[in-house]
């Protein structure tokens, strides 16, 4: 047995002295098994009649009875030992004597912290605990870790990890094969996953994760029997981290764009300064369309903002970033010509509203949708923002973006504001939408 154990006759002889008693103490069965009591070699004699009174009050009591004391190694050393004594029971049924399993009690110690903690980890954890086997399927979950994928403890156990997320398998699966094949990395890991839900909206969860491989320790050998994998929810600091993180970027770009321009002599020039300095990290391209005719559309008389008195507003391309190879966005040629956009165009409707449109082409691009609205091909999303400046309105910003980039937000739509302020001061300068300085 891995656990020491001895046995005792009704007179206290010692009739049982396995290989762990005589391991722990030196004491081998021969020189135990026949001695009267455990006085004077295994025990002092000062503590002997209180041990034998603890270990024979086993055979007038019912259950086991655990105990503490010290024993003497043959060597004449002291080890403190943490026992559980049982009455041996005769054919009448009467006490025949008792039988002791005893160990250290730091190693018992030890035991006990580790069934404590694992028991602690799979019922009062406030962090995701799974226990995947070899072929990466959950073993054991607790309830923080069911709560956090969306099923109960026991309908997730055997499932391959692709039946429980939609995103983020792969590289959940391949950090699990890592740990197997080469031990415990040394720092958590971060993983954006998405469950796998019949809901229409997909959250993505970031999950702070930590994985440790789990060893049997009766093997000769080490042979994996899985992983513990840890892991915490830590999205929304995350994108609190990202949102401020992106914050501060777009705030230098508004600081530099600001210094470049104001070293450029010809205010349209400027104008194409801040909206290439806006392209960075926002959109792919950027177009700048303003109000043919007079100067501008204003809110004087009562007429709808946007609205010259004559009929609707005609919008002339100024502005436009390259739409093929990347390089600084120019000035158009002041042909007069209006952009052809059809009824309901967002830029239109921004110029009516006197606000932003965001526009998007939906999961399934439908062929052609850029092209209808006279924008780049492989546009998907576009965010149109009025350009006004001493209560008038002198145009439209439109920021456009391909399919490797999410719709634009809220947010986006206030920086682009933002930009728009300073395009619309720039070229309010320049003279108004035919470009001619005053």
């Amino acid at each position: 047995m891995d656990a020491a154990l001895c046995a005792f006759g009704a007179d206290g002889t010692v009739t049982h002295w396995n290989r762990e008693a005589e391991r722990l103490l030196g004491w081998t069965a021969a020189e135990a098994v026949g001695r009267q009591g455990l006085a004077g070699w295994a025990v002092r004699k000062e503590d002997a009649d209180e041990v034998e009174a603890d270990l024979l009050a086993a055979t007038r009591s019912p259950g086991r009875q655990v105990h503490e004391f010290a024993l003497l190694t043959k060597d004449g050393r002291r080890v403190l030992v943490r026992t559980q004594s049982s009455a041996v029971l005769g054919p009448d049924g009467r006490p025949a004597g008792v039988y002791c399993a005893f160990s250290e009690v730091h190693a018992q110690i030890d035991l006990e912290r580790s069934i404590a903690l694992s028991e602690a980890l799979f019922v009062d954890a406030s962090w995701g605990v799974v226990l995947v086997d070899a072929d990466l399927r959950p073993a054991v979950v607790n309830a923080h870790a069911a709560r956090a994928l969306g099923m109960g403890r026991t309908a997730v156990l055997g499932r391959p990890l692709g039946d429980l997320l939609s995103q983020g398998v792969e590289e959940l699966e391949s950090a699990l094969t890592h740990v197997l094949a080469e031990g415990t990395p040394p720092a958590a890991a971060e993983l954006w996953v998405t469950l796998r839900s019949d809901e229409a909206e997909q959250v993505r969860r970031c999950w702070r994760s930590g994985f440790v491989r789990l060893a049997s320790p009766l093997a000769e050998e080490p042979v994996p029997l899985g992983v513990g994998w840890i892991f915490q929810d830590v999205t929304d600091a995350k994108r609190a981290e990202q949102e401020a993180s992106l914050l501060r970027f777009r705030a230098q770009q508004l600081h530099r764009a600001g210094r470049a321009a104001g070293e450029c002599e010809d205010p349209r020039e400027a104008a194409a300064v801040h909206l290439d300095f806006a392209l960075a990290g926002f959109a792919d391209h950027g177009l700048i369309d303003v109000v043919g005719g007079d100067r501008g559309t204003g809110d004087e008389g009562g007429g709808d903002a946007g609205a010259p008195a004559d009929g609707p507003p005609v919008l002339v391309r100024a502005i436009a970033s390259p739409a093929g190879a990347p390089g600084p966005s120019e000035a158009v040629p002041p042909t007069g010509i209006p952009v052809a956009y059809g009824p309901g165009h967002p830029a239109a409707q921004a110029l009516e509203r006197c606000g932003s449109v965001r526009a998007g082409a939906g999961p399934a691009v439908a062929e052609g949708w850029a092209a209808a609205r006279k924008w780049p091909d492989g546009t998907v999303h576009g965010l149109c923002v009025v350009l006004r400046s001493r209560g008038r309105t002198l145009g439209v910003a439109t920021f456009l973006r391909g399919p490797s980039r999410r719709p634009f937000d809220r947010a986006d739509a206030s920086y682009a504001e933002d930009v728009a302020s300073r395009i619309a001061a720039a070229l309010d300068l320049a003279g108004g939408p035919g470009g001619q300085e005053r």
